[in-house]
């Protein structure tokens, strides 16, 4: 008859780890912990450091527990670190170190690609973000890859000239709308997703979704932070934590 292993040599159910997401935005950064009820937030604007940003939500989350963080960031991040400083936000973003500042294990990932990761469901996705510009994330067989595409020529500027919140404020809603739906039609002649999703802040101004899209919703941007801590997580492509320092 076997020996039952005594406490000592039974193997440990590891917690789970409770997460903190950071969602940092054009003109707000917004925030929820695992086992929180509503999320919270704070202004944030052309002059916001991450230094601010950290002790923003420091503050407001002081009493939440959290044992890591997720943020997502409003620019292009590369194995894991802001390579570019963002169009909307204060300085000093690249090389910041966010696990010093937070003193936790912390991911950072492109902020339209976090909110495409919540809203996943399979195949080949297209996100794209309305906010303050234009976010946009392909999703293909679980691999992320966050893309700039909102800084390509479009017209007399760029696509997120057109349908960012500065040109929705130029043009106009009826305008902007047509150029929401023009510009949504090109990505999906162009890129040919299985599904295609329109996301961010601004989705709830169209009167009308684009053919062949489906709204996504500003708290998938939090299940995607909690699901990049996952066992089973869908990382990008370029930084996945098995290569990089969290």
């Amino acid at each position: 008859m076997s020996r039952k292993p005594n406490r000592s040599e039974q193997r440990k159910t590891p917690r789970a780890r409770r997460v903190l997401v950071v969602d940092v935005g054009g003109t707000s950064v917004k925030i929820l912990a695992t086992g929180a009820d509503e999320h919270r937030s704070f202004p944030s604007g052309p002059a916001l450091t991450p230094r601010q940003m950290v002790s923003g939500v420091k503050k407001l989350a002081r009493d939440w527990n959290y044992d890591v963080v997720s943020v997502g960031y409003p620019g292009p991040v590369l194995n894991g670190r802001p390579v570019a400083e963002p169009h909307n936000l204060g300085r000093g973003w690249v090389g910041f170190d966010f696990a010093a500042a937070f003193g936790r294990p912390v991911k950072v990932i492109n902020d339209a690609a976090m909110q495409a990761l919540g809203s996943y469901k399979g195949g080949k996705m297209l996100f794209l973000g309305l906010g303050t510009g234009l976010g946009s994330t392909m999703i293909v067989d679980g691999i992320v890859e966050p893309m700039e595409l909102g800084h390509l020529p479009y017209k007399k500027g760029t696509y997120e000239d057109y349908v960012g919140h500065a040109g929705l404020e130029r043009n106009g809603k009826n305008k902007w709308r047509r150029h929401v739906a023009d510009i949504v039609a090109r990505f999906i002649a162009a890129l040919e997703p299985d599904d295609t999703v329109i996301g961010g802040g601004n989705v709830k101004k169209l009167d009308a979704l684009p053919p062949g899209t489906r709204a996504g919703e500003n708290e998938n941007a939090f299940a995607g932070g909690f699901r990049l801590w996952d066992k089973d997580a869908l990382f990008p492509r370029a930084g996945h934590p098995s290569k990089r320092r969290a």
